[in-house]
């Protein structure tokens, strides 16, 4: 069976929770005849590479979706860009902290996700669903993941498909505030997205 790699962060910056991976956990285990390995990731740099590369070389997926949490957003954004850049305001889960720095010293300024956005996107909204395409993932531990995960694209599995969503902030975590998304609407959401991706080569 065919496979699709799905990965969420675990929480950080003090917070309890963490809506990228508690959407992937409510994803069920086959999608239109593919298998979903779900892949909790560590909100830290280069362990979250680490650990995605060990699960691609163990389950040699067909395509990789890496999900992550961008609090103030309203929608569901795809992205399009990671740039080879790490510049970070607050420290990850273990205290690291690089400012201006590059994620591979040989890596090309910037990789393009080679998932197929325009059709997620389409996927989304014709479900009702708030969704943009983004040229900015940040230069958090997000960008740095996805980063890494389209150099190993472009120099180890070329044969992978990958790219990555953020999602909103859980209600609970918004408060009144922030904007905000159901936990449900998002895992629907990622389902939608692996659909699409499935559909559009």
């Amino acid at each position: 069976m065919k496979k699709i790699l799905i990965t969420g962060f675990d929480p950080f910056g003090g917070e309890s929770v963490n809506a990228s991976i508690e959407a992937v956990k409510k994803l069920p285990d086959t999608i239109m005849g593919y298998s979903i390995v779900k892949l909790e990731v560590p909100t830290v740099f280069r362990k979250s590479i680490d650990t995605l590369k060990k699960a691609i070389v163990k389950e040699s997926p067909d395509i990789v979706i890496c999900t992550g949490q961008a609090g103030g957003s309203s929608s569901i954004s795809i992205e399009k860009i990671a740039h080879n850049l790490d510049y970070a305001i607050i420290p990850d889960n273990e205290g690291n902290q690089p400012i201006n720095k590059p994620i591979y010293d040989d890596g090309k300024y910037a990789y393009y996700s080679n998932l197929p956005i325009n059709a997620i996107l389409k996927k989304l909204t014709d479900n009702n669903i708030s969704a943009v395409i983004s040229n900015y993932a940040g230069t958090f531990v997000c960008n740095h993941l996805m980063y890494g995960l389209l150099h190993m694209i472009e120099n180890e599995f070329s044969n992978i498909r990958g790219g990555f969503i953020h999602v909103p902030y859980l209600p609970e975590q918004a408060g009144y505030h922030l904007p905000s998304m159901p936990l449900e609407t998002i895992a629907t959401a990622l389902r939608l997205t692996i659909e699409a991706s499935i559909e559009n080569k």
